[in-house]
């Protein structure tokens, strides 16, 4: 089975490559696509957070391992690729909660988006605290060490 997707908007802002880390002061435009109407955008300016996800689409298609160290860093154990956030996936897609700076007309400025110029978004979604986790969270110790620098 296989599904087809169009882009809603796509991303602006001064990240050219796909590297990991440093995206805490990077301020994003997000800008509708052509054939979505400004009207779409109504009633976004009510939310303080929204949901992105977005395509990997300048990310090279390759093979990649099912499973394997996180950044192949052997310090870390090696999990599959569900176990992790990289931007080698299956299906290439990136999922983030941003924050809403501003909204203009067509377009929606935001900080925390870790998508590159040119990144084509296939959804957005405000945030609502009743979809957020419910009690604490639990994730193993690397995932600290591995996301030390990435929103600085």
């Amino acid at each position: 089975m296989t599904f087809s997707l169009a882009p809603v908007a796509f991303v602006h802002n001064v990240r050219s490559t796909p590297t990991d880390d440093y995206w805490g002061t990077v301020r994003s435009e997000i800008i509708l696509a052509d054939n979505v109407p400004a009207e779409a955008l109504d009633g976004i300016e009510a939310f303080s957070h929204l949901e992105i996800i977005y395509c990997f689409n300048q990310v090279a298609e390759q093979d990649f391992p099912f499973a394997r160290h996180p950044r192949g860093n052997t310090a870390w154990p090696r999990v599959g690729i569900f176990a992790q956030r990289n931007k080698d996936r299956p299906n290439r897609i990136g999922l983030v909660t941003v924050e809403l700076l501003e909204r203009g007309e067509r377009s929606l400025l935001v900080r925390r988006l870790d998508a590159i110029d040119g990144t084509p978004v296939l959804d957005i979604k405000p945030v609502f605290r009743q979809f957020g986790t419910q009690g604490e969270v639990r994730q193993p110790a690397w995932v600290d060490e591995l996301l030390q620098d990435y929103w600085k």
